[in-house]
């Protein structure tokens, strides 16, 4: 089965424990507060949209970052842990009808990752249906399957509904509300046949004041999932409106680029961050973006980019790449359309025509072509608008555009298709690991302006440009309009250009009264036209900036022009980084313990052998605590003194053994409790004997009968599941105590178990350090979840300041093949800091503030730091510093102290 990337996990886990806190608690701001600080991510307010408590959040994920599969995950979260329901309906809205028909295409084809998850799910008992089609649900259908329909928002969202099919009468949906009377409890929100029905629909007037038998009354009575995709196009009080008439149980959104208004803006639940993906080996980066006077430059440059790489990927030892280039060409009005692209490259470049495909609304050269198949010749594809056209293939390694980027809304489409990676794994050869892009301008001035906006319209962060996009000169003796010229005819090698400079483009020459000598002779000039061009080498200083920023007359341009420069600077400290300069850090020893005569990495699963776990070891009978009222059928349950309520579903909302009560036997509940169950370290004889049990003493000694535990059969999922989780921890904190600290314990660090960041792979998420202050030594261009004031920040810059530090690292939460990490009774602990001495020795720091030194948890780490540090030999330290320890040394000298013994 295709399984997510780790981002992609944790995404859906929150949200599971997001809608798990929302249905337990009934309160949504509060789940939303608890998820996000859960994170790490800063207070957001909570809007509800006049939705009131109907969970309405977004997930934020950057271009090919996977949010289509995420999706059907989300499907699946929302019906098993807000809805109970067995079968859910899902209203699945897109932003066009291309990527309509691709999504419905996808999730009706058995195995593909889309439809994957809700096979797995739902027990292939799965019913996908495009818009068109929804008349095709028959009764049957609703709690014996789970309905997907896919539409495009705009098929839901009007003022008037009267003409739409959405909101017709149809009479394929008259056996739907059959039996539905005014005493349902969806009565009242249901929209009733009205005179204008009578004469479109040829219905009598004694139908007048009844239930319209249309689609979007039946989405009012079963209360569907809503999926948004690209939701940053869905935050109109219309589309809020139309979404209130389907009467949503929960709305999940995905897109790049959330709003951030006040009233309107995204609930956002998780974000991922761009350089989550590159760590996850899900996109190309860095770009490497070139420039040209000309389009004709471009296009040639393209072509040479393409056969270098061409080149690498046949040294590539994995898998079989063919480097492909994505020209985009102007419209039918403009000046280099797609038959002269592709004249072109026939006639001056000598590109075989075999070699060329032309995907636009009217050439559909690639359908039926399977780009990945060795024996495709197709190296270079010509297309106008992406969404149009509807292809996709990660061999697209070169972008090249000859349209203006600033005023096209597609050239982040076609660069979202460039960057995706090919079979979602890093190269060999580093090259291959990179996105290219090619543009032609009139302005050096705007591309890199332009490009950065297409980037932050793709979900990256300012930081997240600064440290992927990067400038490569161009080739074939272009100079540039200061004097400067490559004199090159061969692709150049992927580096940055080596003087870091910016061009501006400037309404007058800047007032350089306040700025130094230094600064000065960063700068040169040249006219072009009216406009005065700018190019600075290097750091830009605050002084400089401002004179620079003052040039421009508009105040939203310039905004535009601190936005750059701050990039700018940005960008230069990325690539002074340890990461980016290829140094190596560490590595740092793991703890290990002697199993048996076998050394082992200490793990959560190690010790949950070494506490011989087995299930049914810690099952009694009172840890159900379980207390019913049959006449309302809730539970109320207590595990580990801490009460969970649970809501009693609506009457056969959750029942799926496809039969009535009476005829549910014993056998029936455990076989789907054992489904649903299920877990990697519990052996399924062990499982059945569990459940078998705990069904059989809920009847016996809490006299619930067979018809109560259906009926409630999600809740006692929950249930039993917290209690599994309860004696897994149990087990797992006697396995630590024996292990790392009996007295037969046998730790040790050693080289065979070792952990080393890599330079590549650090995926940190947002919100990033933007602080003033400069940190030399940290070994990444970005800092992640570091507040410019502090404690925490004060004790980062202390580390910083030590002459013994080489580099250090904000260690990452969670993010176990990106972080170090040590072992915990119940999971494991991330210290706060990494460094790296300039003797050799690895110290580790966590800080702690006065109202956590003494809590049972820090208790807890200091033990199991300082057992690793004794463990190492000398070659490690470890250290929770404090504010002020009890001698009066405050950070800097507690780390001093100890680096010195």
């Amino acid at each position: 089965m295709f399984s997510l990337k780790g981002y992609q996990t944790r995404a859906i886990e929150t949200l599971s424990d997001f809608l798990t806190e929302a249905k337990s608690t009934g309160d949504v701001v509060s789940a939303y507060a608890k998820a996000i600080k859960s994170q790490g991510m800063p207070p957001l307010a909570y809007r509800d949209y006049g939705f009131e408590q109907v969970p309405y959040v977004c997930f934020r994920i950057p271009t090919g970052g996977g949010k289509t599969v995420m999706a059907s995950h989300a499907v699946v979260t929302t019906a098993k842990d807000y809805l109970e329901e067995a079968f859910p309906i899902t209203l699945w809205l897109v932003p066009s009808t291309t990527i309509r028909q691709q999504t419905v295409d996808a999730l009706k084809t058995p195995g593909h990752p889309y439809r994957e998850k809700l096979d797995q799910a739902f027990n292939q008992q799965v019913l996908v249906l495009d818009i068109d089609e929804v008349t095709q649900i028959r009764p049957q259908d609703i709690g014996g399957k789970a309905i997907v329909v896919v539409s495009t928002l705009a098929n839901l969202r009007v003022n008037d509904t009267a003409g739409r099919k959405v909101y017709a009468y149809h009479e394929n949906f008259e056996p739907h509300f059959a039996k539905l009377g005014a005493g349902h409890p969806a009565w009242a929100r249901l929209e009733k046949v009205g005179e204008s029905d009578l004469h479109e629909n040829g219905l009598t007037r004694k139908e007048l004041g009844k239930v319209k038998c249309s689609f979007a009354n039946l989405l009012a009575v079963h209360r569907p999932v809503v999926i948004v995709d690209e939701a940053h196009n869905a935050r109109t009080s219309l589309t809020f409106e139309t979404l209130k008439r389907v009467y949503p149980a929960a709305v999940i959104e995905f897109t790049a680029t959330p709003n951030t208004s006040t009233t309107n803006g995204s609930n956002v639940l998780y974000h991922v961050s761009a350089a989550e993906l590159k760590a996850e080996e899900m996109i190309k980066l860095p770009i490497m973006l070139t420039e040209h006077t000309d389009w004709q430059a471009a296009v040639r440059d393209a072509a040479l980019n393409r056969e270098r790489l061409a080149k690498d990927a046949r040294k590539e030892p994995n898998d079989y790449i063919r480097p492909i280039v994505l020209l985009q060409a102007e419209p039918k009005n403009g000046a280099v359309t797609v038959d002269v692209l592709k004249a072109y490259l026939e006639n001056d470049l000598k590109i075989d025509p075999e070699k060329i495909a032309i995907a636009t609304g009217t050439q559909r050269e690639l359908d039926g072509i399977d780009l990945f198949r060795s024996d495709c010749k197709i190296e270079y594809i010509i297309t106008i608008e992406a969404l149009k056209e509807g292809w996709d293939c990660s061999f697209a390694y070169v972008f090249c555009s000859v349209k203006q980027v600033s005023s096209s809304k597609d050239a982040e489409q076609l660069l979202g298709r460039v960057l995706r990676m090919p079979y979602a794994r890093r190269r060999v050869i580093e090259d291959l690991n990179r996105a290219y892009a090619h543009l032609a301008t009139p302005s050096f001035s705007k591309v890199a302006s332009q490009l950065t906006d297409k980037l932050v319209a793709m979900g990256f962060e300012e930081m997240e440009v600064a440290a992927f996009l990067r400038h490569q000169p161009a080739t074939q003796g272009q100079g540039d309009l200061f004097g400067g010229d490559s004199g090159s005819s061969e692709a150049p090698p992927p580096s940055p250009r080596a003087d870091h400079s910016i061009v501006l483009e400037l309404d007058e020459m800047p007032n350089l009264e306040q700025v130094d000598e230094d600064d000065k002779r960063k700068i040169s000039a040249t006219q072009d036209g009216d406009t005065i061009l700018v190019k600075v080498t290097g750091e830009v200083s605050e002084p400089l900036a401002r004179a620079l920023k003052t040039a421009k007359t508009k105040p939203k341009e310039r905004a535009i022009i601190e936005r750059d420069l701050r990039i700018h600077n940005q960008s230069i400290a990325a690539m002074k980084s340890p990461a980016e300069r290829g140094e190596r850090f560490g590595p740092l020893p793991q703890l290990c313990a002697h199993i048996q005569g076998e050394l082992e990495l200490v793990e959560p699963e190690m010790l949950l052998d070494a506490g011989q776990w087995s299930l049914m070891d810690y099952y009694t009978v009172e840890h159900l605590g379980l207390k019913t009222d049959e006449q309302n059928i809730s539970f109320a349950i207590d595990i580990e003194d801490k009460k969970v309520r649970f809501h009693t579903a609506e009457p056969g909302a959750t029942y799926d053994l496809n039969e009535a009560f009476i005829d549910v036997t014993e056998q029936d509940l455990i076989r789907w409790l054992d489904r649903e169950l299920r877990q990697p370290d519990i052996m399924q004889l062990q499982m059945i004997k569990f459940l078998s049990q705990s069904v059989k003493d809920l009847q016996q000694q809490h006299n619930l009968s067979m018809t109560a535990l259906v009926r409630n059969k999600y809740p006692l999922v929950k249930t039993l599941k917290a209690l599994i989780n309860t004696y897994r921890k149990e087990a797992r904190r006697k396995g630590y105590q024996d292990t790392l600290f009996g007295s037969g314990a046998a730790v040790s660090t050693t080289a065979d178990f070792q952990y080393e960041f890599s330079p590549a792979h650090y995926p940190a998420r947002p919100p990033y350090y933007q602080g003033k202050y400069r940190f030399q030594k940290h070994y990444y261009p970005q800092i992640e979840d570091m507040k410019s004031t502090g404690e925490e920040f004060e004790c980062a810059k202390a580390i910083d300041s030590l002459p013994q530090v080489k580099y250090w690292i904000r260690n990452l939460v969670r993010r176990d093949h990106a972080s170090f990490w040590l072992p915990l009774a119940d999971g494991r602990f991330y210290p706060d800091f990494v460094v790296e001495l300039t003797d050799g020795r690895m110290l580790v720091v966590e800080y702690k503030g006065d109202a956590y030194v003494t809590n049972d948890d820090s208790v807890e780490k200091r033990a199991v730091g300082q057992l690793w540090a004794e463990s190492s030999g000398g070659r490690c330290l470890f250290i929770m510093a404090v504010l002020q320890d009890k001698q009066g040394r405050d950070v800097r000298q507690q780390i001093q102290a100890l680096i010195n013994v």
